[in-house]
């Protein structure tokens, strides 16, 4: 695991990963960072009823060298906090500072998500797709959208890709795919009924299942084979959900840009085909 430059942040993204030791520490800290800055080593294992040597190796297992690596860095995020311009948008702001606040905050939005970002998770995912028969994406509400672009780029590998916004075409969808196969389950929360609808029907046909989504501790990602994650903040004006899509996007960039690279000259040729019939669309 790389080393996180946002103690808080890397918890939640890895949070799936952790034995059950671990995630008693992460639930430890994420219900209240104050009470970690201002306790020893000593006093939260303790109070977990844990070792010592456990609390430091989960500090080195989310980037960090030791307790004290990770004290600080939880301070500097809670007690004095970045000001991040996106987080202070108000009534009275011009459309022109409304405007840089939101694109402040997508560029921080990316730049938390591409911080906990795994280089091996994203190998063996772009492994997984090239391996698979079929490959479908799946999503609800906004997410339905960012799984649709998904579809859109994907279908110039020349892969065999699908997606479809109604959520009982995605039931049926979901019922025809098999164990060659992998889903790919888009949700900002990872616990959207129609998602987790899908999910159970998947589970039943053995379907390789990577999720994308922004809390690691969520149904979607306890049942999925390969989790992916994005990191968002919701600000008073606008949800999580909205910020954390252009981290979704994003990942379906990087993902769909691999895919091509690894497929070289078959990749190169199913665009060359795909340009070529859509030529006769323009003037």
């Amino acid at each position: 695991m790389e080393p996180n430059k946002y103690g808080l942040a890397g918890i939640r993204s890895n949070y799936g990963k952790f034995s059950e030791k671990e995630k008693k520490i992460a639930d430890y800290i994420l219900q209240d960072p104050q009470k970690i800055i201002h306790h020893t080593i000593n006093q939260v294992a303790d109070e977990l009823n844990v070792a010592e040597s456990t609390v430091f190796r989960f500090c080195q297992r989310v980037g960090f060298k030791g307790y004290q690596a990770l004290k600080i860095a939880l301070a500097a995020e809670i007690v004095t906090p970045m000001k991040d311009i996106h987080e202070k948008i108000s009534d009275g702001d011009s459309v022109g500072m409304v405007t840089e606040k939101v694109f402040r905050s997508n560029v921080k939005t990316l730049e938390d998500t591409l911080h906990i970002m795994d280089s091996h998770i994203m190998e063996k995912v772009v492994e997984t797709i090239l391996k698979a028969d079929r490959i479908f994406f799946f999503g609800s509400g906004g997410s339905a959208v960012v799984a649709l672009d998904a579809y859109h780029k994907f279908i110039r590998s020349g892969l065999n890709v699908n997606s479809t916004l109604d959520a009982h075409m995605q039931l049926m969808a979901a019922s025809q795919l098999t164990k060659k196969d992998v889903a790919i389950l888009i949700s900002h929360s990872g616990s959207t009924k129609d998602i987790l609808d899908v999910l159970q029907v998947l589970k039943d046909k053995e379907v390789k299942i990577i999720s994308i989504t922004n809390f690691a501790k969520s149904p979607l990602t306890k049942e999925a084979d390969i989790a992916l994650y994005t990191v968002a903040e919701e600000t008073d004006f606008r949800s999580e959900a909205l910020s954390s899509r252009i981290a979704q996007l994003s990942i379906v960039d990087a993902l769909y840009t691999n895919i091509m690279i690894a497929r070289k000259d078959l990749g190169n040729k199913a665009l060359k085909n795909m340009r070529n019939a859509i030529s006769v669309k323009r003037l």
